[in-house]
């Protein structure tokens, strides 16, 4: 590349006289500087561009300024009351697991683990249950044995009935003989003895019988007794499964170990709390409300839980369902609880989350409204920056006539209609770079700032 002789010269005079002029400048009047900078600023005037309520927002600034929109919609700003609260989790989402008899504890879960129905919890050896095994082993065999011993009584029993008929019969025969003046008065009373002697033997065996149905009955209630209190120990551990001198306890419902009240090879008393469980997903929300809102509010009314605001949950579905105003008041604050489980698993939601609960009251009339976040003001005046429908790489600063706000939505009144998008986060980088009282002119580069001038 040839360099040009000219250029070369001329950039070499420039360095030489560009030092005398700035000593020049010195002594020069401040009045000439003066001027001259008022002149240069009238001819910067002259050539600005007109004041335009339109910026580009390109992928790149989205991204680095962390632009986010929210559509217009159609809510019932004006008559939903919204209140401060937390999830927290009701009495029944916990289940304490505890030992029916004493034991030592063999822990097979860790606190804060998962666990699903039927899940191993902890295995108890426990002398109590060898012997209340033992006993339910022996009742049950005596109980086993009672039929074939009775069977037998009872064949016993038919046999003499059939000897009994067998001498009755030969004792009237032997009757009318007699009354024809034949038989033998020896043969007569051989048989009435005989006929006794087996009626005896059948009275004894018919109350053998009756003594034998007695205890089976016995026997019959003892082991149901026994295995209804192995059964109630079952209902108290949750769910019990004997594997000889031990037992396991497993998980009744599906949660998470909350608490563990025992170390591994600790001594547990009767009936002794070993664990705690706990349903995370069965959660309910609590707020507080004023005593001065009870004549608007009543069991049954719709509401929702709307997400913290800031971070990953902002975008987060509501959770749903219908209000239950407390029974108690509390006098010194004057407020009352408000209570709403929710009618669908909440993902987003813990125990202790902080939200706030949204009540619509009746008669709610829906207007359209935007996110109280989009509204930015310009000094006193309120503005909102529109996505053009046109082209999503530009909005479009508008002044917000704006209606009644809740706290988190508020009314907007004209300018946009249903649909439309409008800038939440990024929009006071955007009030900045259009504002009246901001330097104008100037160009966003693809890191998210801003500077004046075209290039």
């Amino acid at each position: 590349m040839k360099t040009c002789l000219t250029c070369t010269r001329t950039h070499a005079v420039r360095r030489f006289i560009a030092p005398l002029l700035a000593v020049s400048s010195l002594f020069g009047g401040c009045e000439r500087a003066h001027d001259h900078g008022d002149h240069a600023h009238e001819h910067e005037e002259q050539h600005a561009p007109p004041p335009t309520n339109r910026v580009d927002i390109p992928e790149a600034v989205r991204r680095n300024l962390g632009v986010t929109f929210a559509k217009v919609e159609y809510r019932a700003v004006s008559r939903i009351l919204r209140f401060p609260g937390s999830f927290e989790a009701p009495p029944t989402a916990r289940r304490e697991c505890r030992t029916p008899l004493a034991g030592t504890i063999e822990l097979l879960v860790a606190q804060y683990q998962r666990v699903e129905t039927g899940t191993p919890l902890y295995r108890v050896d426990s002398a109590a249950w060898r012997d209340l095994g033992e006993r339910i082993t022996s009742v049950e065999a005596k109980v086993a044995s009672m039929g074939p011993l009775r069977e037998a009584h009872r064949l016993h029993e038919r046999g003499l009935e059939e000897k009994v008929a067998l001498w009755q019969e030969r004792l009237g025969q032997l009757e009318a003989l007699r009354a024809a003046g034949g038989g033998g008065a020896s043969q007569f009373t051989e048989a009435r003895a005989t006929l006794t002697a087996t009626q005896a033997d059948l009275a004894d065996v018919m109350e053998k019988d009756a003594a034998l149905e007695a205890e089976q009955k016995q026997a019959e209630a003892e082991l149901r007794s026994l295995q209804a209190r192995r059964d109630h120990f079952g209902r108290i551990a949750g769910r019990v499964d004997a594997d000889g001198a031990d037992f396991v306890v497993r998980s009744p419902v599906a949660g998470v170990v909350e608490a563990v009240f025992i170390t591994p090879g600790g001594l547990a008393a009767e009936h002794g709390h070993v664990l705690t469980l706990v349903q995370p997903d069965r959660l309910r929300f609590r707020a507080t409300g004023l005593q001065a809102d009870l004549g608007r509010l009543r069991d049954g009314l719709a509401c929702v839980v709307v997400p913290p605001q800031g971070g990953t949950m902002t975008a987060s579905k509501p959770a749903t369902g219908e209000l239950r105003v407390g029974l108690a008041a509390d006098p010194k604050d004057r407020t009352i609880d408000l209570v709403m489980e929710p009618s669908s698993p909440v993902p987003w939601a813990k125990a202790g989350v902080a939200a706030h609960l949204e009540v619509t009251l009746e008669g709610s009339g829906e207007e359209l409204a935007i996110p109280l976040a989009a509204v930015i003001r310009d000094g006193a005046v309120p503005h909102i920056f529109r996505r053009d429908p046109k082209n999503p790489d530009k909005a479009i600063r508008l002044e917000a006539d704006l209606g009644l706000s809740d706290g988190r939505w508020i009314a907007i009144l004209s300018g946009v209609k249903a649909g439309d998008e409008v800038v939440v986060s990024g929009n006071y980088q955007l009030m900045l770079a259009t504002s009246a009282t901001a330097p104008k002119g100037g160009h966003f580069h693809s890191d998210g700032t801003f500077h004046e001038g075209e290039h």
